[in-house]
């Protein structure tokens, strides 16, 4: 799914137009980018946590000449998983398990 798909099932499940949809997907995107850059984390119940992780600076080497190169130390954005969406990904029939646990709403 990209984003434009993504945009049109937010539009239809909640009843709103596409451009209500877009904007609501930018802001939530936009507040967890903000708060990554912060160092802060973003806690979504039953769904996961974005956090930032703080690479080290290590020793590499290039693969075309053997030479050895410091790789200077980097932060990247990193997903993980929440128990309940782990759960129902792992279930045969996710949907269903994902409906019955009252998680999402059927309108």
């Amino acid at each position: 799914m990209n984003k434009k798909e993504l945009v049109q099932a937010i539009s239809h499940k909640s009843k709103i137009s596409k451009d209500q949809a877009a904007k609501v997907l930018n802001e939530i995107t936009s507040r967890i980018t903000e708060a990554l850059a912060k160092g802060d984390e973003v806690k979504i119940n039953d769904f996961g946590i974005f956090q930032l992780a703080e690479k080290k600076e290590r020793k590499g080497r290039n693969p075309q000449t053997g030479e050895e190169i410091t790789i200077a130390a980097s932060k990247a954005p990193q997903f993980k998983a929440a128990k309940v969406l782990k759960d129902i990904l792992n279930e045969k029939s996710f949907i269903e398990k994902f409906v019955s646990t009252g998680k999402l709403n059927e309108e």
